[in-house]
């Protein structure tokens, strides 16, 4: 076996959160009066955390008061419907569970809020992850190695022996930093081009590959 502990982003590599990242960002752009935007553009706003996200969103020039208003009112809009649209990509349930039967442990390591991570990690997964964490006061986002040398250490496990699964710059940015393989996958919301313009070397196409990857 290659690895013994394997770690998701959430959104865009385990989850399809996009349509309700977009319905949320837009709720609350209208609510305070101000522009909406494509679900092509909310994509292209997310990876970096909910704050990155607001700041992406609002209009230029927009007051750091404001936008902290708008987060607040974004992350209570978003905790009462981050399940509206959201689903699991194909094959990734079935790819999680070949893992567990195998004795990898899985860990998700997110930018999301720490309470949607938690939240949609048991929603979608219930009993498919050791390990769930999102952003959080006082721990550096990602791509920043915080939490994933959190769960490395909380798991027993090396660096040696982890692997950091993901879609986007951001993701192959942390598992640089956090000194561990990374597999980086081509339906989320970054381009190929993207990820390889940003080093990624090992990109799959289906949630089978990174079982066989995985598993050696």
């Amino acid at each position: 076996m290659r690895y013994k502990l394997a770690m998701f982003d959430m959104d865009g590599t385990i989850l399809d959160t996009l349509q309700d990242l977009a319905d949320a960002t837009n709720a609350v752009m209208a609510m305070h009066g101000f522009p909406t935007h494509s679900v092509e553009a909310v994509r292209s706003f997310v990876g970096n955390g909910a704050l990155k996200l607001i700041q992406c969103a609002v209009p230029a020039g927009t007051d750091s008061a404001m936008i902290d208003t708008v987060l607040g009112d974004f992350k209570i809009y978003y905790g009462k419907h981050s399940a509206d649209a959201t689903k699991p990509y194909a094959g990734v349930p079935e790819m999680l569970r070949a893992l567990r039967a195998a004795g990898i442990r899985t860990a998700v390591v997110s930018n999301k809020p720490d309470f949607a991570v938690k939240d949609l990690a048991d929603r979608y997964f219930s009993g498919l992850f050791d390990f769930a964490i999102g952003d959080r006061e006082g721990i550096r986002k990602k791509p920043a190695p915080d939490s994933v040398l959190e769960v490395m250490k909380a798991l027993g496990c090396t660096a040696a022996e982890s692997v950091y699964i993901g879609d986007s710059d951001v993701d192959v940015e942390t598992a640089k930093n956090a000194d561990v393989d990374g597999i980086f996958v081509n339906w989320g919301f970054r381009s190929v081009e993207t990820l390889r313009t940003h080093g990624a070397e090992v990109i799959v196409g289906e949630p089978e590959e990174i079982t066989r990857l995985i598993m050696g």
